[in-house]
């Protein structure tokens, strides 16, 4: 196969699920196929380089990926979709996988499909529907839910990552029969192979991964820790990430006297040395409201810490906790029950463990071997459905 894999996006220039899990599965699918990853240019020299079998096209830059309020710009993704047109379109592919969000490229990759008579996939980390108005306000919100429903029907062919995702997508009229569930996933041998830091006299209570936008949700974690320190005044929190709310985050920390609690790390550049942290650690915190999925769960787990999420509908990240402790993994969205959560696995050390063995059991599905073996046998049988859709036409 020749697979374009399309989203603004990449990794490593760029850390975040979606281009992680794209990079993750086409490094995997380039042993075997040949794999094109079509993005923003986030890279010094060439327009087109190869990396791990795979080869980038930096369709043009972004003066910025964010504006000042830490939201997605609009301006600069469109000019992504127009720029993407001519490359994309001047070579022949046997699939078209875009990756849904920022939804302007869908309606480029929709052009080339009809132009080159190519199967396209529409990847959905997320459906956001009615969070649009609370992302851009009621004006905004609404060219943003239209521009969403439009997207959604410019192909029969849906993958998403998490059966949250898929509900979304139903609940808006997709067919379920269109709906083909791949969840991202994490690279086991690397985790496994990843040490605590041994030069540290102390592990962190509590960490956090994660960018520091609004739908993570941080300022319910630091105010739990604001609750728990009266019992524990010495809990150590750990918030590994950067991003826009962060000079709030700090200035709440301030307020709530817990400059000596909680510590902020910053982003992390290579991914062995997050694993390194969470390892240092006892337990994960993922306090977001908006989660397609949560792979950072999914690396805590296998790091050997049991993880806290919030019960949100557009949250995923619950869909991953065992059914054995979802009743006390799974908190209500405000600081008291956040801090009887923690409270309970810090007295309780047993307990993490049973959680931690628990985990193990599911984390296997979730190898990006595993993974992505799964995606290439959904491609081949799009692409056999599409050859015989073409005959038949």
């Amino acid at each position: 196969m020749k697979i374009a894999i399309v989203y603004d996006m990449i990794y490593p220039f760029n850390i975040g699920g979606a281009e992680l899990r794209n990079y993750e599965i086409a490094k995997r699918l380039a042993k075997k196929h040949e794999v094109h990853l079509f993005g923003v240019k986030l890279w010094k020299g060439p327009d087109i380089i190869k990396k791990e079998g795979i080869t980038l096209h930096g369709v043009c830059r972004y003066k910025k990926l964010y504006s000042f309020s830490g939201k997605r710009t609009i301006f600069e993704p469109i000019n992504f979709a127009i720029k993407l047109f001519k490359p994309l379109n001047s070579e022949k592919f046997g699939i078209i996988d875009t990756s849904s969000f920022v939804y302007f490229h869908c309606f480029t990759c929709k052009l080339v499909s009809i132009l080159k008579k190519t199967p396209l996939v529409f990847t959905w980390h997320q459906y956001w529907g009615g969070y649009w108005h609370s992302y851009l306000g009621k004006l905004k919100g609404f060219f943003g839910k239209i521009i969403e429903k439009s997207v959604k029907n410019l192909t029969k062919n849906h993958i998403a990552i998490s059966q949250t995702t898929k509900k979304q997508l139903i609940n808006e009229g997709v067919k379920e029969k269109n709906i083909f569930v791949n969840y991202d996933g994490i690279d086991m041998d690397k985790i496994n192979s990843i040490n605590p830091i041994k030069t540290r006299r102390e592990m962190y209570d509590i960490i956090f991964v994660g960018r520091l936008t609004h739908q993570k949700n941080v300022p319910l974690l630091i105010q739990s820790v604001g609750l728990l320190k009266k019992e524990f005044p010495s809990i150590k929190v750990n918030i590994i990430g950067d991003g826009p709310e962060r000079k709030k985050l700090e200035s709440l920390t301030k307020g709530l006297n817990l400059e000596k609690n909680v510590a902020f790390t910053g982003f992390l550049k290579k991914q062995e040395d997050v694993y390194k942290e969470m390892k240092s650690s006892k337990i994960f915190v993922l306090p977001s409201l908006l989660e397609g999925f949560g792979i950072v769960v999914v690396e805590a787990m296998a790091c050997g810490l049991p993880t806290i999420v919030v019960n949100n509908e557009m949250s995923a990240s619950k869909e991953l906790i065992s059914d054995r402790y979802k009743n006390q993994l799974i908190v209500k969205n405000n600081p008291r029950s956040l801090a009887i959560a923690i409270k309970e696995l810090l007295k309780n050390e047993n307990l993490r463990k049973q959680i931690n063995k628990e985990d193990k059991k599911n984390l296997q599905k979730f190898d990006w071997n595993c993974i992505t073996k799964e995606l290439e046998e959904y491609y081949l049988n799009i692409i056999k459905k599409w050859k015989t859709q073409q005959k038949q036409n």
